[in-house]
């Protein structure tokens, strides 16, 4: 890996993310056309865990599916190729405290990057741009901050 601004070329996976993006795109236009549903992930996974979002079966189990689909998509790739190396350097309590975060956010924006950034852009919805470019500068601005200003 590189240091810096510059580029790990070692882990440029063109082809890789070219396939995983055709393949969230192919699901959640799936999603989209089948069930009349947004692949939001925080609306999902949120509905399925709160009892008034069990409602009727056929919406429990179309999420459920979503969601067993997610964990199991690790276990798939495993069929094919290697999973990627993990490296998480930091304290596991601020990884989930900042998990916590993520999910105030998501319930605070209606929403999360799956649901805004590719559900909502491709309807050319004005309030997934908005919120899409609020998530952005806000991981540019957190970045920023711990690498530049705390120096991790």
């Amino acid at each position: 890996m590189t240091t810096g601004m510059g580029i790990a070329w070692e882990a440029f996976t063109p082809f890789a993310s070219l396939a995983g993006g055709l393949l969230i795109g192919l699901a959640a236009a799936l999603l989209l056309v089948l069930l009349g549903r947004v692949a939001g992930i925080s609306g999902i996974v949120g509905q399925l865990l709160q009892a008034s979002g069990w409602g009727s079966a056929a919406q429990w189990g179309w999420r459920a599916a979503f969601v067993l689909g997610l964990l199991l998509a690790p276990w798939v790739w495993l069929r094919f190729a290697p999973l990627p190396a993990m490296d998480m350097p930091s304290n596991p309590l601020l990884i989930v405290a900042a998990g916590l975060l993520v999910g105030f956010g998501t319930r605070l924006g209606s929403g999360c990057t799956s649901g805004h950034g590719v559900c909502g852009l491709s309807r050319l919805s004005p309030r997934s741009l908005a919120a899409t470019l609020v998530f952005m500068a806000a991981g540019a601005a957190t970045v920023f901050v711990l690498r530049h200003v705390l120096g991790g």
